[in-house]
């Protein structure tokens, strides 16, 4: 029998990830060195200090490898449940009208089409590859094809600060770690005017992304949505926050715009 295709959503970051595993390949090689005695074990500093190498070669080397294998782990097998777990989130009836902001290869906009019956998923995105490997309007389509749910997918290539589509156009928007890659807070400010000017009124916004989730919910409330929440852990966000020396900040949040809202507010 022909291998079964399975669909191939990226690698995120995937520059973040080469450079890690060269850090931490350098590192450890360095560490392999001092072992063999070809670069000195300890260094002194003067006044009697003293810093040994070895420790520190291999403390940061290993942290550096497992972070790029934690990164390409999470790219191809911890992602897809993270999918799951942030789509029931929604309750779905299967008829909504579905915007993915920022889609890449679809992960998210494949995971909706396949809760839908008779609505249909919107993907956008600029496609930049240095977000995500292989980013091509192409690719969401394909993995679309391979789960079965092409018929309900489409893609337009699009700024999230200024999107094509009337007032009031989708009832369920969603994005996953898309918006912080507009790095003005500003611009932030824009994506979130615009994903609550597209929902219609009822319509619910669930935005997953790595860091800005405080300005992302204040934007939000500016923009007339009374119904705002922060779904994770404070605690595993600020204890991420903590691990990882304040670069990531995780977290959800759930908006909703209130029924008797006009479609167009901000």
């Amino acid at each position: 029998m022909p291998p079964t295709r399975r669909p191939d959503y990226g690698i995120d970051a995937p520059h973040v990830v080469r450079n890690l595993a060269i850090a931490g390949g350098l590192l450890l090689s360095a560490a392999t060195l001092t072992i063999m005695g070809i670069l000195p074990r300890v260094i002194a500093l003067g006044s009697g200090l003293r810093i040994g190498l070895l420790g520190m070669w291999l403390g940061a080397g290993g942290g550096l490898t497992a972070a790029a294998f934690w990164m390409l782990w999470g790219s191809r097998v911890g992602k897809i449940k993270e999918r799951e777990r942030l789509l029931d989130h929604i309750a779905w009836r299967g008829d909504e009208r579905v915007l993915d902001v920022g889609c890449g290869r679809g992960l998210v906009l494949v995971g909706a089409a396949k809760r839908l019956k008779t609505g249909a998923a919107v993907g956008i995105d600029l496609w930049q590859k240095e977000d995500l490997s292989g980013n091509r309007p192409e690719a969401p389509l394909r993995n679309a094809t391979l789960e079965g749910v092409f018929s309900r997918v489409s893609v337009q290539t699009a700024d999230m600060r200024k999107l094509p589509f009337p007032d009031g156009a989708f009832q369920i928007v969603v994005s996953r770690a898309a918006i912080h890659n507009l790095y003005a807070e500003n611009d932030r400010a824009l994506a979130i005017a615009e994903i609550a000017r597209v929902l219609g009124p009822g319509g619910r916004a669930l935005i997953s992304d790595i860091r800005h989730l405080d300005q992302y919910a204040r934007a939000f409330g500016q923009a007339g949505l009374r119904d705002v929440r922060l779904l994770d852990s404070k605690v595993i966000s600020a204890l991420t926050s903590v691990l990882t020396l304040g670069s990531l900040h995780p977290n959800t949040v759930l908006a909703t715009k209130d029924a008797s809202l006009a479609s167009g507010a901000r």
